[in-house]
């Protein structure tokens, strides 16, 4: 019985440690349920390792404190536990409305701490009673194999059984079936033809009766896509000057049955709408859903003066985790795909007369974009440049760029062997604070300090970023401390369901996109008054 208690109270007091920790501050404001529910999970995880610590403690015939010690050593820690507790709690309030200065963003009214602490021991018991279970289902295996082998073995292969049958029943029926109602679920909304949203006229736009691709493949984010953007009357209003409309070509997932079959009919719909006849032609690999960002889009249309091309490529009707989690290798194959084909044709054209190349991506996209070339395929023709956006803690190119950074560069916006090639930017430095000249071939990062898709790192479970480290970002809240587990399951929390206002987290402003392009692609024609003009226009 003695024994059971302190393993109770040795993970009572970890998990409360633990509990506490997840009350502060980290990369985005969170609302009191999702505070709630990582509070949960944080108090299961420090009790688990707390009963796990004294399992192997005991599994090693180690001595244990006995006696009235060991009572008074749990009344204490319990009470301890307690005052910690509510301590935290109380405080939480101040944490989140740090995040939410810097962000601009006004101070909550309260983050309710009871609301969260019920949350929270909901979530602990629904974790405790799992964890209890897969308990019982170890004993059940190591009694059995105790049969047949020393204790010691038979513990670590019930063990293993266990896992196994867990491992098992979640991924092959729970995940397997929520997978299923959610693919059904974003299938139909990816079908849905809005009413307000008209059949495209001009002939040179996809999903037009002239069009090789169906408007009814295109799927709703490509309708959205090929109908949005500025039109040639809103250039010519806004520059003073005649403007042609930009071309936007786009092909669904429905639009054929293979990525090759795609990204073919998209190169075909692309020449006939006179898109390797304009001066720029951009190839965007979307997100999962297969959304391309207007603020994106729009600014760059805008600043070449409607005198460029887009085409993209869908891959998938899921939200961006749930694609890389399920298609994370189909949305490379489309995207390599659709690269060999734009480039393929582009590289035949003579030098002096095709369009400046360049790729996009936002998030899933720029990972995407980032594997849809091989360096070794275009080091004799290359391609003008990238712009990637957001990019995932996974991407290769930002993921090297990133951890053999210049010295003295901080992690949240590195410099790379001087700016040669890769440059980074985001709200308050541009593109051109590098010492070393910009080459023909140039790949630039826009991303936020605050962004949890992309500074999201298992590693965080047991070491402190260095991100963290300062100097720290402008937009990262200077209460954010790290703590082994806890701060890695903050920064989940905050990439799956964390929400920012636009110019914060992973919600990119439409100025900063404009710097990014304007300090890439370089557009002709453009005073520094021009451009606060065209700041000013989408800043609205």
């Amino acid at each position: 019985m003695l024994l059971k208690e302190r393993l109770g109270i040795t993970g009572l007091v970890l998990g409360t440690i633990f509990f506490a920790f997840s009350l502060t501050p980290s990369l985005l404001p969170r609302p009191f349920a999702i505070q709630g529910i990582i509070s949960g999970i944080s108090l299961a995880a420090g009790y688990g390792l707390g009963v796990a610590a004294l399992y192997l403690w005991k599994y090693l015939q180690l001595p244990l404190v006995r006696g009235r010690t060991a009572f008074v050593t749990t009344v204490i820690a319990a009470v301890l536990s307690i005052l910690v507790a509510l301590s935290f709690l109380w405080r939480a309030a101040q944490g989140q409305n740090a995040i939410r200065a810097v962000m601009g963003m006004e101070e909550a009214p309260g983050v309710h701490p009871a609301l969260i602490g019920l949350v929270a021991i909901v979530v602990f018991l629904v974790l405790l009673g799992l964890g209890r279970l897969f308990r019982m289902v170890f004993r059940c295996f190591s009694r059995w194999l105790h049969r047949l082998v020393p204790p010691r073995i038979s513990y670590l292969a019930g063990i293993a059984a266990a896992i196994l049958l867990f491992w098992t029943v979640i991924d092959g029926l729970l995940v397997s079936s929520v997978l299923r109602v959610a693919d059904r679920s974003f299938q139909q909304l990816d079908a849905l033809i809005e009413d307000d949203l008209p059949q495209p006229v001009r002939p040179e736009q996809t999903g037009s009766a002239e069009s090789l691709v169906k408007w009814s493949d295109l799927g709703r984010q490509g309708r959205r896509f090929v109908m949005g953007g500025p039109s040639a009357d809103d250039l010519t209003e806004f520059l003073g000057a005649p403007a042609p409309s930009p071309i936007r070509v786009y092909v669904g997932l429905n639009s054929a049955d293979t990525p090759e079959d795609r990204a073919r009919l998209a190169l075909e719909e692309l020449k006939r709408a006179g898109g390797f006849e304009r001066s720029l032609l951009l190839i965007v690999t979307p997100t999962g859903t297969g959304w391309i960002d207007p603020g994106s889009q729009d600014t760059v249309e805008y600043l070449h003066r409607g005198d460029i091309a887009t085409v993209a490529a869908q891959y998938s009707y899921l939200n961006s985790p749930l694609a890389l989690l399920t298609q994370a290798a189909y949305g490379a194959e489309m995207a390599r795909a659709l690269f060999a084909e734009i480039y393929g044709y582009w590289r035949t054209l003579p030098k002096d007369a095709r369009p400046r190349l360049f790729l996009a991506g936002l998030s899933l996209g720029s990972l995407n974009s980032d594997l849809s070339f091989d360096l070794f395929d275009i080091i004799d023709d290359p391609f003008d440049g990238a712009l990637w956006i957001g990019p995932p803690f996974s991407a290769r190119t930002w993921y090297r760029a990133t951890t053999e950074r210049d010295a003295g560069s901080p992690a949240w916006l590195p410099s790379f062997r001087g700016g040669s090639v890769v440059r980074f930017i985001n709200q308050d430095k541009g593109l051109d604070r590098y010492t070393m000249p910009w080459g023909s071939f140039r790949i630039a990062f826009l991303q936020y300090a605050s962004d949890p898709i992309t500074f999201f790192s298992a590693g965080a479970a047991w070491r402190e970023p260095e991100w963290m480290r300062e100097p720290r970002g402008p937009d990262v809240a200077p209460g954010l401390r790290w703590f082994p587990v806890v701060t890695m399951l903050q920064l989940a929390a905050d990439m799956m369901v964390g929400t920012a206002p636009t110019g914060f987290g992973h919600e990119y402003a439409a100025i900063h996109y404009l710097n990014a392009w304007n300090g890439l692609t370089e557009p002709a024609g453009w005073s520094e008054p021009d451009l606060e003009r065209l700041r000013a226009h989408f800043a609205h």
